[in-house]
Protein backbone atom coordinates (compact mmCIF):
# COMPACT_ATOMS: atom_id res chain seq x y z
CA UNK A 1 0.00 0.00 0.00
CA UNK A 2 0.88 3.49 -1.11
CA UNK A 3 1.69 5.31 2.50
CA UNK A 4 2.58 8.78 0.78
CA UNK A 5 0.57 11.47 0.90
CA UNK A 6 -1.12 13.36 -2.02
CA UNK A 7 -0.20 16.36 -3.17
CA UNK A 8 -2.56 19.40 -2.05
CA UNK A 9 -3.66 22.08 -4.98
CA UNK A 10 -5.19 25.44 -4.29
CA UNK A 11 -7.79 26.56 -6.98
CA UNK A 12 -9.26 29.34 -6.83
CA UNK A 13 -11.81 29.33 -9.99
CA UNK A 14 -15.99 29.85 -10.72
CA UNK A 15 -18.36 27.23 -9.56
CA UNK A 16 -21.66 25.74 -11.64
CA UNK A 17 -23.91 23.59 -10.14
CA UNK A 18 -25.29 22.43 -13.48
CA UNK A 19 -22.41 20.80 -15.75
CA UNK A 20 -18.84 21.91 -15.78
CA UNK A 21 -16.83 24.74 -16.03
CA UNK A 22 -14.22 26.50 -13.42
CA UNK A 23 -13.56 24.11 -10.72
CA UNK A 24 -16.88 22.14 -11.76
CA UNK A 25 -14.34 20.93 -14.82
CA UNK A 26 -10.76 21.28 -12.68
CA UNK A 27 -11.44 19.71 -9.39
CA UNK A 28 -12.32 16.17 -10.48
CA UNK A 29 -9.89 15.62 -12.72
CA UNK A 30 -7.17 16.45 -10.50
CA UNK A 31 -8.65 14.25 -7.58
CA UNK A 32 -8.72 11.42 -10.07
CA UNK A 33 -4.96 12.27 -10.84
CA UNK A 34 -4.38 11.36 -7.11
CA UNK A 35 -4.49 15.52 -5.84
CA UNK A 36 -6.23 16.42 -2.95
CA UNK A 37 -7.75 20.19 -4.07
CA UNK A 38 -8.93 22.98 -2.05
CA UNK A 39 -11.61 25.24 -4.14
CA UNK A 40 -12.49 28.89 -3.87
CA UNK A 41 -15.17 29.43 -5.87
CA UNK A 42 -15.38 33.14 -7.01
CA UNK A 43 -19.27 32.82 -8.31
CA UNK A 44 -21.47 30.29 -7.76
CA UNK A 45 -24.08 30.13 -10.93
CA UNK A 46 -27.10 27.70 -11.84
CA UNK A 47 -24.94 26.99 -14.95
CA UNK A 48 -22.19 28.50 -17.19
CA UNK A 49 -23.24 31.66 -19.36
CA UNK A 50 -23.17 30.18 -22.37
CA UNK A 51 -26.75 29.56 -22.05
CA UNK A 52 -27.89 32.78 -22.02
CA UNK A 53 -29.70 32.70 -18.50
CA UNK A 54 -28.47 31.64 -14.89
CA UNK A 55 -28.77 32.57 -11.48
CA UNK A 56 -26.46 32.89 -8.78
CA UNK A 57 -23.90 35.48 -7.21
CA UNK A 58 -20.29 36.96 -7.89
CA UNK A 59 -18.51 36.39 -4.69
CA UNK A 60 -16.98 40.21 -3.48
CA UNK A 61 -12.69 39.35 -3.44
CA UNK A 62 -12.90 39.65 0.20
CA UNK A 63 -14.06 36.22 0.12
CA UNK A 64 -11.18 35.00 -1.20
CA UNK A 65 -8.98 36.50 1.09
CA UNK A 66 -10.95 35.01 3.82
CA UNK A 67 -11.37 31.69 2.99
CA UNK A 68 -7.21 31.52 2.56
CA UNK A 69 -7.70 32.85 6.60
CA UNK A 70 -9.38 29.99 7.49
CA UNK A 71 -6.88 27.78 5.62
CA UNK A 72 -4.06 29.57 6.89
CA UNK A 73 -5.32 28.75 10.66
CA UNK A 74 -5.45 25.37 10.62
CA UNK A 75 -1.61 25.17 9.94
CA UNK A 76 -1.80 23.67 6.56
CA UNK A 77 -0.19 26.31 4.21
CA UNK A 78 3.18 24.58 4.47
CA UNK A 79 1.85 21.80 3.04
CA UNK A 80 0.14 23.38 -0.24
CA UNK A 81 2.39 22.40 -2.97
CA UNK A 82 0.57 24.28 -6.05
CA UNK A 83 -2.24 27.24 -6.96
CA UNK A 84 -4.34 27.15 -9.72
CA UNK A 85 -6.16 30.00 -10.78
CA UNK A 86 -8.93 30.80 -13.36
CA UNK A 87 -12.13 32.47 -14.18
CA UNK A 88 -11.42 35.65 -11.73
CA UNK A 89 -13.91 38.18 -12.88
CA UNK A 90 -12.89 41.16 -11.31
CA UNK A 91 -10.05 43.46 -11.06
CA UNK A 92 -10.37 43.12 -7.12
CA UNK A 93 -10.52 39.04 -7.36
CA UNK A 94 -6.81 39.40 -8.97
CA UNK A 95 -5.24 40.60 -6.45
CA UNK A 96 -6.90 39.00 -4.34
CA UNK A 97 -5.58 35.79 -6.23
CA UNK A 98 -2.11 36.88 -6.15
CA UNK A 99 -2.24 37.51 -2.17
CA UNK A 100 -3.33 34.00 -2.17
CA UNK A 101 -0.07 32.74 -4.25
CA UNK A 102 2.66 34.88 -2.30
CA UNK A 103 0.84 33.63 1.44
CA UNK A 104 1.57 30.04 0.08
CA UNK A 105 4.98 30.59 -1.46
CA UNK A 106 6.06 32.29 2.05
CA UNK A 107 4.46 29.05 3.58
CA UNK A 108 5.96 26.94 0.87
CA UNK A 109 8.42 28.57 -1.27
CA UNK A 110 8.38 25.33 -3.40
CA UNK A 111 4.71 25.77 -4.77
CA UNK A 112 3.86 26.02 -8.17
CA UNK A 113 1.27 29.07 -9.42
CA UNK A 114 -0.53 27.65 -12.83
CA UNK A 115 -2.29 30.86 -14.04
CA UNK A 116 -4.99 29.86 -16.66
CA UNK A 117 -5.86 33.50 -17.96
CA UNK A 118 -9.59 33.41 -18.56
CA UNK A 119 -10.29 36.56 -21.11
CA UNK A 120 -11.90 35.32 -24.02
CA UNK A 121 -11.28 33.50 -27.41
CA UNK A 122 -11.80 33.53 -31.25
CA UNK A 123 -14.84 34.44 -32.35
CA UNK A 124 -16.18 35.55 -29.31
CA UNK A 125 -13.69 38.29 -28.34
CA UNK A 126 -13.15 39.41 -24.92
CA UNK A 127 -15.90 38.28 -22.52
CA UNK A 128 -14.19 39.50 -19.46
CA UNK A 129 -14.69 43.07 -17.94
CA UNK A 130 -12.24 45.08 -20.30
CA UNK A 131 -9.68 46.10 -17.65
CA UNK A 132 -9.03 42.36 -17.02
CA UNK A 133 -6.39 41.53 -19.40
CA UNK A 134 -4.82 44.40 -18.30
CA UNK A 135 -5.07 43.57 -14.58
CA UNK A 136 -4.06 40.12 -15.27
CA UNK A 137 -0.94 40.81 -17.67
CA UNK A 138 0.24 43.21 -14.69
CA UNK A 139 -0.03 40.97 -11.57
CA UNK A 140 -1.15 37.68 -12.43
CA UNK A 141 1.08 36.91 -15.62
CA UNK A 142 4.82 38.24 -13.42
CA UNK A 143 3.95 35.32 -10.29
CA UNK A 144 3.04 32.51 -12.80
CA UNK A 145 5.53 29.58 -12.80
CA UNK A 146 2.80 28.16 -16.01
CA UNK A 147 0.32 29.54 -17.62
CA UNK A 148 -2.47 28.26 -20.19
CA UNK A 149 -3.88 30.94 -22.77
CA UNK A 150 -5.63 29.99 -25.65
CA UNK A 151 -4.48 31.39 -29.00
CA UNK A 152 -6.49 34.35 -28.67
CA UNK A 153 -5.15 35.18 -25.06
CA UNK A 154 -1.90 34.73 -26.34
CA UNK A 155 -2.16 37.38 -28.56
CA UNK A 156 -3.99 39.72 -26.46
CA UNK A 157 -1.30 38.81 -23.89
CA UNK A 158 1.51 39.62 -25.88
CA UNK A 159 0.12 42.04 -28.60
CA UNK A 160 1.27 39.71 -31.15
CA UNK A 161 -0.72 37.88 -34.13
CA UNK A 162 0.17 34.11 -34.16
CA UNK A 163 -0.59 32.34 -37.51
CA UNK A 164 2.36 30.28 -38.03
CA UNK A 165 4.36 27.94 -35.49
CA UNK A 166 7.31 30.02 -35.62
CA UNK A 167 4.84 33.07 -34.69
CA UNK A 168 3.24 31.25 -31.59
CA UNK A 169 6.77 29.85 -30.30
CA UNK A 170 7.72 33.90 -30.59
CA UNK A 171 4.92 34.97 -28.85
CA UNK A 172 5.25 31.50 -26.10
CA UNK A 173 8.82 32.94 -25.32
CA UNK A 174 7.68 36.85 -25.29
CA UNK A 175 5.33 35.54 -22.42
CA UNK A 176 7.99 33.67 -20.52
CA UNK A 177 10.33 36.25 -20.29
CA UNK A 178 7.34 38.01 -18.56
CA UNK A 179 6.42 35.36 -15.67
CA UNK A 180 8.19 34.55 -12.60
CA UNK A 181 12.31 34.21 -12.91
CA UNK A 182 12.54 31.73 -10.58
CA UNK A 183 10.26 29.23 -12.01
CA UNK A 184 10.08 26.89 -14.36
CA UNK A 185 8.27 29.24 -16.46
CA UNK A 186 6.04 27.08 -18.91
CA UNK A 187 3.35 28.59 -21.57
CA UNK A 188 0.71 26.00 -22.80
CA UNK A 189 -0.84 27.73 -25.78
CA UNK A 190 -4.04 25.76 -26.41
CA UNK A 191 -6.96 25.61 -29.23
CA UNK A 192 -4.28 26.33 -31.79
CA UNK A 193 -5.31 26.70 -34.96
CA UNK A 194 -2.14 27.58 -37.64
CA UNK A 195 -2.14 28.49 -41.36
CA UNK A 196 0.73 26.61 -41.61
CA UNK A 197 -0.28 23.23 -40.17
CA UNK A 198 -2.50 20.06 -41.85
CA UNK A 199 -6.04 20.55 -41.99
CA UNK A 200 -8.51 18.53 -39.67
CA UNK A 201 -6.75 18.91 -36.82
CA UNK A 202 -5.81 21.08 -33.60
CA UNK A 203 -3.08 21.56 -31.34
CA UNK A 204 -1.64 22.37 -28.39
CA UNK A 205 1.96 24.08 -27.58
CA UNK A 206 3.90 23.80 -24.82
CA UNK A 207 7.07 25.50 -24.44
CA UNK A 208 9.58 25.67 -21.53
CA UNK A 209 13.38 26.38 -20.68
CA UNK A 210 13.76 22.87 -21.65
CA UNK A 211 12.17 23.12 -25.17
CA UNK A 212 8.74 23.47 -27.37
CA UNK A 213 6.56 20.02 -27.72
CA UNK A 214 3.46 20.50 -30.02
CA UNK A 215 0.75 18.20 -29.19
CA UNK A 216 -1.78 17.27 -32.77
CA UNK A 217 -5.20 15.61 -32.17
CA UNK A 218 -7.98 15.10 -34.72
CA UNK A 219 -10.51 18.09 -34.36
CA UNK A 220 -14.00 17.21 -33.14
CA UNK A 221 -16.98 18.77 -34.79
CA UNK A 222 -18.52 20.42 -31.48
CA UNK A 223 -20.76 23.13 -32.65
CA UNK A 224 -20.91 25.21 -30.41
CA UNK A 225 -17.62 24.50 -28.74
CA UNK A 226 -18.15 23.09 -25.24
CA UNK A 227 -17.50 25.26 -22.20
CA UNK A 228 -14.90 23.90 -19.85
CA UNK A 229 -12.62 22.10 -22.10
CA UNK A 230 -10.28 25.15 -21.29
CA UNK A 231 -10.34 24.92 -17.52
CA UNK A 232 -10.53 21.15 -17.75
CA UNK A 233 -7.43 20.80 -19.84
CA UNK A 234 -5.49 23.86 -17.25
CA UNK A 235 -5.95 21.17 -14.70
CA UNK A 236 -4.79 18.28 -16.01
CA UNK A 237 -1.88 19.43 -17.96
CA UNK A 238 -1.15 21.08 -14.16
CA UNK A 239 -1.45 18.02 -12.52
CA UNK A 240 0.45 15.88 -14.84
CA UNK A 241 3.71 18.68 -14.81
CA UNK A 242 3.65 18.09 -10.82
CA UNK A 243 3.36 14.25 -10.65
CA UNK A 244 6.76 14.33 -13.18
CA UNK A 245 7.93 17.50 -13.87
CA UNK A 246 8.30 16.53 -17.76
CA UNK A 247 6.60 19.30 -20.04
CA UNK A 248 6.52 16.92 -23.11
CA UNK A 249 4.71 13.44 -21.05
CA UNK A 250 2.35 16.13 -19.50
CA UNK A 251 1.31 17.44 -22.95
CA UNK A 252 0.56 14.35 -24.35
CA UNK A 253 -0.66 12.69 -21.15
CA UNK A 254 -3.22 15.66 -21.09
CA UNK A 255 -3.98 16.09 -24.35
CA UNK A 256 -5.01 12.72 -24.63
CA UNK A 257 -6.99 12.60 -21.75
CA UNK A 258 -8.90 15.46 -23.47
CA UNK A 259 -9.66 14.34 -26.83
CA UNK A 260 -11.12 11.58 -24.56
CA UNK A 261 -13.34 13.56 -23.32
CA UNK A 262 -14.61 15.60 -26.33
CA UNK A 263 -15.06 12.47 -27.93
CA UNK A 264 -16.98 11.26 -25.77
CA UNK A 265 -19.36 14.25 -25.06
CA UNK A 266 -19.43 14.59 -28.83
CA UNK A 267 -21.12 10.92 -29.25
CA UNK A 268 -23.29 11.91 -26.08
CA UNK A 269 -24.83 14.74 -28.32
CA UNK A 270 -24.36 16.68 -24.91
CA UNK A 271 -24.34 20.59 -24.41
CA UNK A 272 -21.94 19.46 -21.30
CA UNK A 273 -18.38 17.82 -21.53
CA UNK A 274 -18.97 14.72 -20.00
CA UNK A 275 -16.80 14.92 -17.29
CA UNK A 276 -17.08 12.13 -14.62
CA UNK A 277 -18.22 9.38 -17.81
CA UNK A 278 -14.33 10.23 -19.20
CA UNK A 279 -12.77 9.75 -15.34
CA UNK A 280 -10.89 6.40 -16.32
CA UNK A 281 -9.01 8.39 -19.34
CA UNK A 282 -7.77 11.01 -17.09
CA UNK A 283 -4.60 8.98 -15.49
CA UNK A 284 -3.96 6.59 -18.15
CA UNK A 285 -5.76 7.73 -21.41
CA UNK A 286 -6.73 4.80 -23.80
CA UNK A 287 -5.43 6.41 -26.88
CA UNK A 288 -1.76 8.46 -26.44
CA UNK A 289 -1.51 11.08 -28.71
CA UNK A 290 2.69 12.03 -28.80
CA UNK A 291 3.74 14.95 -28.48
CA UNK A 292 6.58 15.81 -30.90
CA UNK A 293 9.69 18.05 -29.92
CA UNK A 294 9.87 21.59 -32.36
CA UNK A 295 12.04 23.15 -30.33
CA UNK A 296 15.24 22.98 -27.93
Amino acid sequence: MNTALPLNILSVQSWVSYGHVGNAAAVFPLQRLGFEVWSINTVQFSNHTGYGAWTGQVYPPEVVAEIVDGIAQRGVLPSCNAVLSGYMGSEGTVSAVVEAVRRVRAANPAALYCCDPVMGDVGRGVFVRPELPERIAALAVPEADLLTPNQFELELLTGQTVQTLQQALGAAHTLRGRMRPAGPRVVLITSLLRGDAPAGGIETLAVSDEGAWLCRTPLIPLDPPRNGTGDAIAALFFGHYLKSGQVGDALSLSMSALHALLTLTHEAGSREIQLVAAQNEYEKPTHIFEAQRVEG
